[in-house]
């Protein structure tokens, strides 16, 4: 019998409903589910460390670990909605991201908050 893979979220969490804040202003907290979070963790590849690496001869803004960055904490920010979601939160507060360099080249980012139930106030 083949494994079963795990089953989609079934409620996606609307972005707009993720605050650094500890309070959604418009919504009144019904319930809060406890705190969720995301890890997503990224190597570089050679490839963008020897472009990466070009880039800082020039100086300025070095785009390809911008875009590396981007990415990485966006993927943490979907995972810790996801989680979130799958808890039967609406919404999200008091949102923040952490990144620690586990070995050389490798770093984790970390995006959590607290997974709430939230519903329009008045």
């Amino acid at each position: 019998m083949p494994a079963t893979p795990p089953p989609p979220a079934t409620t996606f969490l609307d972005p707009t409903l993720v605050t650094t804040a500890l309070d959604l202003p418009g919504y009144r907290i019904v319930r809060n589910l406890g705190v969720v979070r995301g890890i997503v963790v990224r190597s570089r590849s050679i490839v963008g460390t020897i472009g990466a690496g070009l880039q800082t001869i020039v100086g300025g803004n070095i785009s390809l670990f911008s875009s590396l960055c981007e990415k990485t904490r966006q993927d943490a920010f979907e995972l810790m909605l996801r989680h979130a979601a799958e808890l039967g939160a609406n919404a999200v507060i008091g949102a923040r991201y952490d990144a620690t360099e586990i070995m050389n080249g490798v770093t984790e980012v970390l995006a959590y908050g607290t997974a709430v139930e939230v519903e329009p106030a008045g």
